[in-house]
C-alpha cells in the first residue's frame, strides 16, 4: 500500500510538472510535450496533478479532450479506488 501511495504521489507531481513545462515551452516557442504524453500521465494515475497543472498554468483549458477528458479520468480513478477499497 505504501508503494502505491508513493507511485500516485510521484505520477501526480510528474503530470503537474509536465503541464508547467509544456506551458513554458509554448510561451517560448520551443519543442513541445505531446498531448498524448500529457494525457498518458493523467491516465497512468496523474489525473489530479494534470488537472491542477491545467488550472495553475492556465494550459490546455480550452481543448475539449483536456477540458472534459481529465475530469472524466479523475472520476474513473475515484471509482476504481472506491471499488478496490470496497
Amino acid at each position: 500500500m505504501k508503494n502505491l501511495l508513493i507511485y500516485f504521489a510521484a505520477i501526480n507531481i510528474i503530470a503537474f510538472v509536465l503541464f508547467g513545462i509544456d506551458k513554458w515551452k509554448a510561451k517560448h516557442g520551443s519543442w513541445r510535450i505531446t498531448e498524448a504524453t500529457l494525457l498518458d500521465a493523467a491516465i497512468l494515475g496523474g489525473s489530479i496533478g494534470a488537472y491542477l497543472g491545467m488550472k495553475v498554468f492556465h494550459h490546455k483549458t480550452m481543448h475539449k479532450k483536456f477540458k472534459y477528458g481529465i475530469p472524466l479520468i479523475i472520476v474513473f480513478h475515484l471509482l476504481l479506488v472506491f471499488f478496490l477499497i470496497r
